[in-house]
């Protein structure tokens, strides 16, 4: 008789239901105003009448948020929607138990004695704290998804592969390297040579304030994934401090071209590229094989720099 008594309160007073709920809302201190009122009014008429369905459908009400399909999306739609749009957890939670006293209110103006009316609200009480539970684990699931994007997004931003030269591309490093950041360097860099055909890449870290063990590793893991794309790599950007603190670690950096600037890199890169060049007309560089850098001749690309 509860459950029919609620179900019919949500049948017969679903405007009354959903316009006191948006009330509700409004009136609560931690409303802040970032969903519209017609917004709301949305929201309350798709809850309203997904717990009618739910209530209509004889699934235990302990299931119902979980198990019935319109009232689990109504639910979850409304929490993803706060999420996107900066809602605080705590007013998206209240908001949803907001629904309890307009239900309530619907539940005692109908007929019946005191212990129906004490069922009824057990059973709302029952309802809705499920569907809070639900908006709340729904609501952080959503905030963390959309600040995995953006630190997605903030780690591209802040690798970005330059084209130096012709087959040259350098990327600047700003910043602690760890795992992640490693991966999208080696992620964009790879693509990258593909793109351009590029022949040397140049990984500046002048802007990274301190290389240990780990950084080192990362550096070696990129540098290898460059290699197997048929391409040299170089290391720019070793301050004295930086080269100290390698050598105290011990850290082996011989089979890696290194230099103290990105300029030098770039001069570096300047002459593997003519080298490679050269090597496969025949003319214009001596000595270019095995990594060495050559010579080049006059009025070469080292010229117009």
């Amino acid at each position: 008789m509860a459950r029919e008594r609620v179900a019919g309160a949500l049948r017969t007073d679903a405007d009354v239901i959903a316009d006191r709920w948006v009330q509700l809302q409004l009136a609560q201190p931690a409303w802040d105003g970032a969903v519209r009122e017609t917004e709301l009014r949305e929201e309350a008429d798709a809850l309203v009448g997904a717990l009618a369905s739910a209530l209509d459908s004889g699934m235990p009400v302990r299931h119902a948020v979980g198990g019935h399909r319109e009232l689990h999306r109504a639910v979850t739609e409304l929490s993803l929607r706060r999420a996107r749009e900066g809602v605080s957890p705590t007013a998206t939670s209240l908001a949803v138990l907001a629904l309890k006293e307009a239900l309530l209110e619907a539940v005692r103006r109908g007929p019946g004695d005191h212990s129906e009316l004490f069922g009824s609200a057990l059973l709302v009480n029952q309802l809705l704290d499920s569907a809070g539970a639900l908006s709340f684990e729904t609501y952080v699931e959503g905030r963390e998804e959309i600040i995995r994007r953006q630190s997605r997004q903030l780690l591209e931003v802040s690798t970005p592969v330059v084209r130096l030269w012709r087959h040259v591309l350098a990327v600047p490093l700003i910043g602690t390297l760890d795992t992640a950041r490693t991966q999208v360097v080696m992620e964009n860099l790879l693509q990258a040579i593909q793109e351009h055909e590029a022949q040397v890449a140049i990984i500046d870290i002048t802007g990274v304030p301190t290389v240990d063990t780990a950084v080192a590793q990362h550096l070696m893991q990129t540098v290898n994934a460059v290699r197997l794309m048929g391409a040299d790599c170089l290391i720019s950007g070793i301050r004295p401090s930086i080269a100290q603190t390698i050598a105290q670690l011990g850290i082996d950096l011989s089979t890696i071209l290194t230099r103290a600037t990105l300029a030098d890199a770039l001069d570096a890169a300047v002459r593997l590229t003519a080298a490679s060049s050269g090597a496969a007309d025949g003319s214009g560089v001596s000595g270019g094989s095995g990594g060495s850098l050559g010579t080049v001749r006059p009025g070469g690309p080292l010229a117009d720099l």
